[in-house]
């Protein structure tokens, strides 16, 4: 995600990061995660499949002393999604949905998937945020998401969901 698309997607939601477990799928140097703590939240779980880029966001987590409330799992995003292994939740959910693109075209069933089941297991007022470009339709997710909770970054495009129910 880039610099102002972050800025833009933690003014858009604010205060509701206090108090969240981020997880951070697609982490790479964990910079939303980062952040997300930064602004309050408690805990934060990072994801990251690719080596060189989670040794980037280990480096990130020690020199800013953020081990004891960041964990770094390296593994597939998809599997860890089926599977949670070792996830352990401190409380709602802020979920950062932020793949390459290609990942919405490619393997659009499994990035569907994942984000319902996820949503499905995910605490009363957790957020999920979600970062595509312009060829994935929000709407074939199935899940509650208004226009208003709707951004254009081009080429991003960010989609904010909150269970509420």
């Amino acid at each position: 995600m880039k610099d102002r698309v972050r800025e833009a997607v933690f003014n858009l939601i604010g205060p509701g990061v206090k108090g969240k477990h981020v997880i951070d799928l697609f982490a790479g140097t964990g910079a939303l995660a980062l952040e997300a703590i930064s602004r309050g939240a408690i805990f934060a779980t990072l994801i990251e499949l690719h080596l060189p880029t989670a040794k980037n966001a280990r480096t990130n987590i020690e020199n800013l002393e953020l081990g004891e409330i960041c964990r770094q799992v390296n593994t597939d995003t998809f599997y860890w999604a089926k599977t949670r292994e070792n996830f352990e939740s401190k409380g709602p959910w802020l979920v950062f949905v932020s793949p390459p693109y290609e990942f919405f075209i490619s393997r659009k069933r499994d990035m569907v998937e994942m984000i319902g089941s996820l949503y499905e297991a995910a605490p009363i007022d957790s957020l999920f945020v979600i970062e595509a470009d312009g060829r994935f339709d929000f709407e074939s997710l199935g899940l509650p998401i208004s226009e208003k909770k709707r951004r254009s970054y081009p080429p991003a495009e960010v989609g904010i969901i909150v269970k509420d129910e």
